[in-house]
């Protein structure tokens, strides 16, 4: 039977209406609870960070199917993939029909937003569930993009501009501000491309979430030298977009493969923020729009430019780059027929292992604020997140020294999870 996890986690809550919010004080309160009573310490060789640390997927799999035959919980450091912060590489063994994983590592605990982070880095670690839901989405993610999106129903943008139209002066900005917000209503949350419930989805729009809310200024930025969307309006000239839209997106290099095609390494920062004239559609073609503009580019750069240090500093975000990870590495494994060539079969990851299932976010209020110096008004942020992983595995190279790593963690290990010293 799926769990279903109904405290905040991640940045965000979202009740049992499907609507998301702002973590409350009694949120963050019950999450400070769940931390001080999270036991289950990592076992001690998993605890030193380690520069690489391979899981395999064939002994992963064996190690949920005891667990389900022995109706034994799934211990903590396969939830936690061995504590991997990212998969860097891909690796394929033939004569031990595995598939493995490998990439920086070490322990973790529960960090304030409830997400498990490194004992030393605060990066976060790899799911099991989010592995289970890019492997078993891997076909869907051909036909339509992996993606979340908050935006204003139709209803609500014709509300909110016939409300617009009658003034004439701010008046009063708090009491303003309020009959924009109630004009446009409630926004609508839709994810595609894996499921609503899931902790990709969930991931996918705290995200998403979080990062409108540094824009608008609602939230400060964790890192110095980015200031948010709101401070570069009142510093600037000229009108500009008040209705601002972005999107993150993958931000990958082409893949490194080696010469037989059983090594690969994922390069590159993983995630970017783009503006709504950089959006893609589902085939991967770029519509154009004119609803950018110079400031919501700026911001949008700044943004990706800073995109590793707010991922040190904000773990939503490192958890989006996990993400996008995983469903890269599925697509990957899926293109490359990886395990039908080892003949490994994965049932448990496939099929039988349950999900943890989060209510679905669905509607989110919209925000408005008072732009001064310029008299203006900035009304929610409008975008979401995109991937097509399939875009990102069909990029790649030749580049042979990915073989050396394959080499230096070919032996074969009886755990499921090893170093590069082994």
């Amino acid at each position: 039977m799926a769990q279903l996890v109904q405290q905040a986690i991640g940045g965000i809550a979202v009740d049992a209406d499907g609507v998301l919010s702002e973590p409350s004080e009694e949120d963050q309160l019950r999450l400070d609870e769940i931390r001080r009573r999270a036991g289950g310490e990592a076992p001690e060789d998993l605890e030193p960070w380690t520069d690489l640390r391979a899981v395999s997927l064939r002994q992963l799999e064996a190690t949920l199917a005891e667990c389900r035959t022995l109706e034994t919980p799934i211990p903590e450091e396969v939830r936690y993939l061995a504590g991997l912060q990212r998969v860097q590489f891909v690796l394929v063994y033939p004569d031990q029909a595995d598939v493995v994983l490998a990439g920086p590592a070490e322990g973790w605990r529960l960090d304030a937003l409830g997400n498990a982070v490194g004992l030393t880095s605060s990066r976060p670690v790899l799911l099991l569930d989010d592995l289970m839901v890019a492997l078993r989405t891997r076909d869907t993610a051909q036909l339509e993009a992996i993606s979340c999106s908050i935006d204003p129903t139709p209803a609500g943008i014709t509300r909110l501009q016939a409300l617009t139209g009658r003034l004439r002066s701010i008046g009063d900005v708090e009491t303003t501000l309020r009959k924009m917000e109630e004009s446009l209503g409630r926004q609508v949350v839709t994810v595609t491309g894996v499921p609503a419930t899931s902790h990709f989805a969930r991931t996918m729009v705290a995200a998403d979430f979080r990062m409108k809310r540094l824009a608008m200024g609602f939230d400060p930025a964790p890192v110095g030298g980015m200031p948010s969307f709101l401070q570069l309006l009142q510093a600037g000239r000229g009108r500009a977009n008040m209705t601002p839209r972005w999107w993150l997106a993958p931000d990958y290099l082409p893949l490194a493969r080696g010469a037989d095609r059983m090594a690969w390494e994922l390069r590159g920062q993983g995630v970017q923020c783009m503006t709504e004239q950089d959006y893609l559609d589902n085939d991967g073609k770029r519509i154009g729009s004119s609803r950018g503009g110079p400031l919501a580019t700026r911001w949008a750069q700044t943004f990706s430019k800073r995109f590793n240090d707010l991922a040190d500093q904000d773990s939503a975000f490192g958890k989006l780059r996990n993400a996008m990870d995983l469903a890269v590495v599925a697509a990957l494994i899926d293109q490359e027929r990886m395990l039908d060539a080892v003949d490994l079969k994965l049932p448990e990851l496939l099929h039988h292992q349950a999900l943890v299932q989060y209510f679905a976010p669905q509607h989110v209020a919209s925000r408005a604020t008072f732009v001064k110096r310029r008299g203006d008004y900035l009304i929610s942020t409008s975008g979401g997140v995109q991937l097509l992983p399939w875009e990102v595995a069909n990029q790649s190279e030749l580049v042979t020294e990915v073989d050396v790593v394959r080499d230096q963690l070919s032996e074969a290990s009886t755990k499921w999870y090893r170093h590069q010293a082994e």
